[in-house]
């Protein structure tokens, strides 16, 4: 597989657009305050949000959150909140961020679990197959309301009475293999999608690669992408993948709702997804410092020289998406 980690890595069959100067200040990375806010706001008719990080961090919300959210949409912009979680449903999603306080509907979330979905079903039109998921039953309730059958949900009960591993009972009537996030993963999983695999005809989706999940404390899991990286060594095959930064996350929102890229902002607290998400589909996008990334992180890949480092620089960053609630209040 491609090195993910090299200095200058390249991404799914994405390209980033030219760099451009920031909407008033000139340059990119500049700090969004005072008389940049409004004029930005006004520039736009729809927001992207990313959530973990941005509108909350673990189960707390972000102080003004909500309230931008509410005066965002009382202003005409329309509000839809990507993410890379697999492990939950639109309607899980939408559940949790109104028991938050949030004002969302099902319709305005677009996770991977559903994204890999819809992708499954409109790009790779699969038809009447079934996917091998090693994934969340989130995924399988995604894949199922779009008529996809899946297997492989939960523990594999062979493991431990298998000892012919390269001749596992395999279904045949599975023609993909999708990867998302699964606390069940083990030795039989990455087996069975081997098999699955070695078969050329089987299509390869991940909902995404993020390695590690952060937590509070400077705390960390593994994420998906060391499941999708186990698999594709293995497998000697790359995955095609979904979420953020790849141009699908954009393309399922904009391709039901009609948005125009130029008028768009993403917002994230992910240097190697959100904003590089804005920067392959033509957004304006800005950095929140209340999640993952640092803007000496985004210093480091304006400074770097590499063309697709410069994806991940954001035109604009805020302490917190509260600093808007001014202008919005005005």
């Amino acid at each position: 597989t491609e090195a993910l980690f090299s200095p200058c890595y390249r991404r799914d069959s994405l390209t980033v657009p030219e760099d451009r100067p920031s909407l008033m200040s000139g340059s990119r990375l500049a700090r969004l305050s005072g008389a940049l806010v409004k004029p930005l706001l006004d520039s736009v008719d729809c927001v992207l949000f990313d959530c973990d990080g941005v509108i909350w961090r673990g189960d707390q919300v972000i102080p003004g959150a909500a309230q931008v959210i509410k005066l965002l949409k009382e202003s005409g912009k329309r509000v839809f909140f990507v993410t890379n979680n697999s492990s939950k449903t639109r309607r899980m999603y939408a559940d949790k961020m109104s028991a938050l306080g949030f004002d969302v509907k099902e319709e305005e979330v677009f996770g991977t679990a559903y994204c890999c979905a819809i992708f499954l079903k409109t790009v790779c039109r699969l038809q009447g197959g079934k996917v091998y998921l090693i994934g969340s039953d989130a995924m399988r309730q995604e894949l199922e309301a779009v008529g996809i059958r899946q297997t492989g949900v939960g523990p594999d009960l062979v493991f431990g009475k298998q000892s012919d591993w390269a001749n596992v009972p395999l279904d045949p009537e599975v023609k993909a293999v999708v990867v998302g996030f699964d606390e069940h993963f083990s030795y039989m999983k990455l087996n069975r999608a081997l098999q699955y695999l070695s078969q050329p005809d089987c299509l390869f989706v991940g909902t995404n690669r993020d390695t590690r999940l952060p937590l509070e404390g400077g705390k960390a899991v593994p994420g998906t992408g060391s499941l999708l990286q186990a698999v594709e060594t293995t497998a000697q095959r790359r995955a095609q993948t979904v979420g953020k930064p790849n141009n699908y996350m954009f393309d399922c929102v904009a391709s039901q709702f009609g948005v125009d890229p130029d008028r768009c902002l993403m917002v994230g607290d992910r240097l190697d997804t959100d904003i590089m998400l804005g920067s392959n589909c033509g957004l304006k996008t800005l950095l929140t410092l209340t999640g993952v990334s640092t803007v000496a992180d985004a210093e480091e890949h304006q400074k770097s020289g590499c063309a697709d480092r410069q994806g991940m620089v954001p035109d604009y960053y805020v302490e917190s998406i509260a600093d808007l609630l001014p202008a919005l209040q005005g």
